[in-house]
């Protein structure tokens, strides 16, 4: 008798935690959330973060805090959100190199992005391009990779700082291509877009945002997207898929809760992440930065992580990333 009332009380405990936890979600949130970023103010992801998140708070009539945690390819935020607690009150909003050159840059770091974190939702996305300056003479990616091979150790390349996905791309891009290129580590983007334009380098692989100003008033020439498909805004600039089948690149920026994180509020947020991304206001928003936005289900979120770990962790690994760390 004393085992059967010890296994009514434990099931009604467990009912009751079951019946709290689902109840939180309907009034969540009751504070101000939480979101740690890796970028510093005013770069890409605090730029994007501050466009979603400041009209997902106003769609909870709550504050979104953005806290931005900057330095070591994204270990620093990392490491904060992996110690957050674990009640929907603090999300991290990494972008891709968190997940792909963070595990190869600090392999001692131990925290496993996919394991470590819930995939709540995708935010955005943004391609790159392959651009030239106007002075070189080619105007197709085959007419650069051919210029390239002619003249053997003479072109170099911008791609933002080392282990970035602009970075890992134009080597990726290199590899397959066989063009012969040498990687020109800037500070940040903007820094290379200067030394393309003043003719110190001669080919650059960036985000479309960061060149879109560029592009539109002639002072460099783009050969390519990384995109999938051509841009409905640039449809005369070539995907690099139209050379090398199959290629496609986008930097992107995933929403995460720290592992523990309540399920219906993980359901919540994405549910209500989606709809902010729908809204006309915020797509003309970040289109306007050359970013689109990428609402997806948790599912989905999940296996979007997973493949582009096992598109570019090898891309990183053949070119050494964490070689010299």
């Amino acid at each position: 008798m004393i085992v059967r009332i010890r296994d009514i009380v434990r099931i009604v405990v467990l009912l009751a935690i079951a019946t709290s936890a689902s109840a939180q979600a309907p009034n969540y949130p009751r504070a101000p959330v939480k979101l740690i970023t890796q970028g510093a103010a005013a770069s890409g992801p605090d730029v994007v973060a501050r466009v979603v998140f400041d009209e997902l708070g106003r769609k909870w009539k709550q504050q979104i805090v953005v806290l931005n945690a900057t330095g070591a390819a994204g270990s620093n935020a990392a490491k904060q959100a992996v110690q957050a607690q674990a009640d929907g009150y603090t999300l991290y909003l990494p972008t891709g190199a968190a997940f792909i050159v963070m595990p190869e840059m600090f392999p001692n770091l131990k925290i496993d992005m996919l394991n470590d974190f819930v995939p709540v939702g995708l935010v955005a996305e943004l391609p790159f391009v392959i651009a030239v300056s106007p002075e070189l003479n080619v105007s197709s990616l085959a007419e650069l990779v051919e210029f390239s091979k002619a003249r053997p150790g003479t072109l170099n390349f911008a791609a933002n700082a080392r282990g970035t996905l602009p970075h890992l791309t134009a080597e990726r891009f290199r590899i397959q291509s066989g063009a012969d290129l040498t990687y020109i580590p800037y500070p940040g983007a903007s820094a290379g877009l200067q030394d393309l334009m003043g003719g110190r380098i001669s080919v650059i692989v960036e985000g479309l945002g960061t060149l879109l100003g560029a592009i539109q008033n002639g002072s460099l020439r783009p050969l390519a997207v990384t995109s999938s498909r051509r841009l409905p805004e640039f449809p005369e600039i070539p995907t690099v898929a139209e050379m090398l089948p199959g290629f496609t690149a986008t930097g992107w920026f995933a929403l995460l809760a720290p592992r523990g994180t309540p399920h219906d509020i993980v359901e919540k947020v994405n549910h209500d992440l989606n709809d902010t991304l729908n809204s006309p206001a915020v797509k003309e928003k970040l289109q306007s930065m050359g970013t689109m936005v990428r609402p997806m289900s948790l599912d989905d979120t999940a296996m979007f992580l997973r493949s582009e770990q096992q598109v570019w962790r090898p891309v990183a690994k053949q070119i050494g990333i964490g070689s010299s760390n």
